[in-house]
């Protein structure tokens, strides 16, 4: 204790002691590093008690609750001023809600427009052949047999991978971007992708002998340049993580998840309705479109306000008549050419690696997560079209009935993540950090990576998916078809503990940056996953059409071992603190990526140009020399 005190009356006692309970600042000192982190803190132990004792004579007894320092920078706003997820919650519910409204519609719509031009395409070429019209949104049973249902398979696997690839460059690039300007603005960007991909669907099925239904492929490019929902999901975490203390983030991540599930819960169902009501298939589109128009507009205002007036104070700065030839001439062009000639698409994922001894806990964990995120996603996303198909050529629904399995599966998940998993973060972390609070004081939440409940979470998470999709192979009723995809609704508790997880590990000012580059690898799994399951499904249809959930479960039984690699922080202390040496450090297991090795990293001297300057914060901009 006489050395404590030593310490703090080298400055002031009272604010030495504040500085170290309540730093700002993420990285970890010495001081720091001789205390077990924690989840909800780094944290509570014998360091921070000591100092309180140290200066109790001076100083005022720190406060009975936890504290973050993310909360520090929002004092002295207003309660509707202060960033929050529940701000993010109603827009992003009516937007699922919409989204999952028109999942199966545009899927019945492109099995109905790709069934009449077939038909008509066989007329063609056999006279005598005479087929019942398609009707769209109606009930067609003349479209399913396996010719269209190849057909289905291999134009949606066009589509699916025209969005990864797209969304494979642009993801990555608007997750950095938005640690410099703000989530918000390219929040409202990536919603006017999707507005544009449905006025191309309105067209196509409106106009559909003379817009053909491979017009599709243009509105997959707005969607896909925009970002899609790739990076609508990046942008969406990474506002979370800059709002929401580590404690209670895999939880706030589980309401935006909810969100989203509700959308593909009660959307199809209230779609179902509307179509049955209006008796038109376009209903449903008109209304996003509209849903989709009126709100983009009041999102974008702000953004494109901004980039006006940068635009405006750029051209004070030069001739109007003479800009563009002193721009080719000048070194800026050269080294833009040269960026792009250059520019590696994969640079992003270096994040997931970084270097150091001290990482090697932090980049091992990364890797597995990321690998696991975009196995879990990828499976679900690409293969969520293949179930549809499978469900409807098996036990020939329709559009009410696939519409009312989607929203029974989505409800499902709603449950499980707004209800299910709070208790669960209530019981098993935030009432002992409570305790514990109470046995030593005041705790200063920080960043020390994921603990034991994430990763147990996450491990039953992935054994749920690998029940259900066994379920789907073995099923041939339709009651245990739909008990098996409840089963799989558990799962959705995996994607929201990763996403939490990876937070963590990682200061607040790479949130952006890492979330972008699990993003490119959800882009890529939207690629891939795709080529494989709906190429093996339409190859498979007529022989064995549940291959593609025997591949499946068998990705997830990897995953599943892959998440009993995934290391926890810890909390192991020798049992005489007094005799810690640094011999005794291997007790102390630190999942968090030092900010002094990211500093060393980008302090490397580098040929300047735009791709590396959108991958720097504002404060670490390489100079241009």
């Amino acid at each position: 204790m006489a050395k404590v005190e030593s310490d703090i009356g080298a400055e002031s006692p009272r604010s030495t002691a504040a500085d170290h309970m309540y730093s700002l600042s993420t990285t970890r000192d010495a001081d720091e590093d001789s205390i077990a982190p924690d989840e909800t803190t780094g944290l509570l132990g014998a360091g921070t008690q000591a100092l309180y004792e140290a200066s109790s004579d001076d100083a005022a007894p720190p406060p009975r609750k936890d504290s973050w320092a993310g909360y520090e920078e929002f004092d002295g706003l207003p309660w509707y001023q202060r960033p929050s997820v529940y701000w993010l919650i109603p827009p992003y519910a009516l937007f699922t809600l919409a989204f999952g409204g028109t999942i199966v519609p545009k899927l019945n719509l492109i099995i109905d427009l790709i069934c009449q031009r077939y038909f008509v395409e066989q007329s063609t070429t056999s006279p005598n052949f005479v087929f019942a019209p398609v009707i769209l949104g109606g009930n067609n049973p003349q479209c399913a047999i396996p010719e269209v249902q190849r057909h289905v398979a291999a134009f949606t696997l066009v589509l699916s991978v025209i969005i990864g690839v797209l969304s494979a460059y642009s993801a990555p690039k608007m997750g950095s971007l938005s640690d410099r300007y703000g989530r918000t603005k390219l929040l409202a960007l990536a919603s006017a992708g999707g507005v544009c991909s449905e006025l191309v669907t309105i067209l196509a099925a409106r106009f559909p002998d003379i817009f053909h239904y491979k017009w599709l492929i243009l509105g997959c490019i707005f969607d896909g340049l925009a970002g899609s929902f790739t990076a609508g999901s990046v942008l969406t975490h990474s506002y979370t993580s800059d709002c929401t203390p580590p404690s209670k983030r895999g939880v706030a991540i589980g309401y935006l998840h909810s969100c989203l599930f509700s959308g593909l819960a009660f959307g199809p169902l209230l779609a179902a309705y509307f179509v049955k009501w209006t008796g038109s298939l376009l209903s449903v589109f008109y209304s996003q479109f509209q849903k989709g128009v009126s709100s983009s507009p009041v999102k974008n205002t702000e953004f494109v306000k901004i980039s006006v007036t940068k635009d405006h104070a750029n051209g004070q700065h030069e001739d109007t008549n003479s800009w563009f030839w002193s721009w080719l001439a000048s070194p800026k062009f050269a080294n833009a050419i040269g960026s792009l000639r250059s520019a590696n698409p994969f640079e992003p994922l270096k994040i997931l690696a970084p270097k150091g001894h001290d990482n090697r806990r932090v980049r091992r964990n990364l890797i597995l997560l990321a690998a696991i995120d975009m196995v879990l996603l990828g499976a679900a996303m690409s293969s969520g079209q293949v179930t549809l198909l499978y469900s409807e050529y098996m036990f020939h629904w329709g559009n009410f009935e696939t519409s009312r399995f989607m929203s029974l599966i989505s409800m499902v998940r709603v449950v499980v993540l707004i209800c299910i998993f709070p208790i669960i973060n209530y019981i098993f972390r935030i009432r002992p950090a409570q305790k514990r609070r109470r046995e030593s004081g005041a705790i200063v939440e920080q960043n020390a990576g994921a603990d034991d409940l994430d990763v147990w979470i996450l491990r039953f998470a992935i054994f749920s998916d690998v029940l259900g999709i066994t379920g789907y192979v073995f099923a041939r009723t339709e009651a245990l078809f739909v008990l098996s995809g409840i089963i799989t609704a558990f799962g959705g508790l995996g994607s929201a503990t990763i996403q939490a997880a990876v937070s963590k590990q990682v200061p607040a000012e790479r949130v952006g940056q890492l979330l972008g580059a699990i993003g490119l690898l959800h882009a890529l799994s939207r690629i891939v996953g795709p080529m494989v399951f709906n190429g093996l499904y339409a190859a498979t249809v007529k022989s064995f059409p549940q291959a593609v959930f025997v591949v499946i479960a068998s990705m997830f039984c990897v995953i599943l071992v892959l998440s009993t690699l995934v290391r926890p922080h810890g909390k192991l202390v020798p049992p005489d603190l007094d005799g810690f040496t640094t011999s005794d450090a291997d007790y102390y297991v630190t999942v968090y990526m030092k900010e002094e090795v990211i500093e060393q990293r980008e302090a490397r001297p580098t040929r300047p140009g735009f791709h590396r300057e959108d991958t720097l914060t504002e404060d670490e901009v390489v100079p241009q020399m």
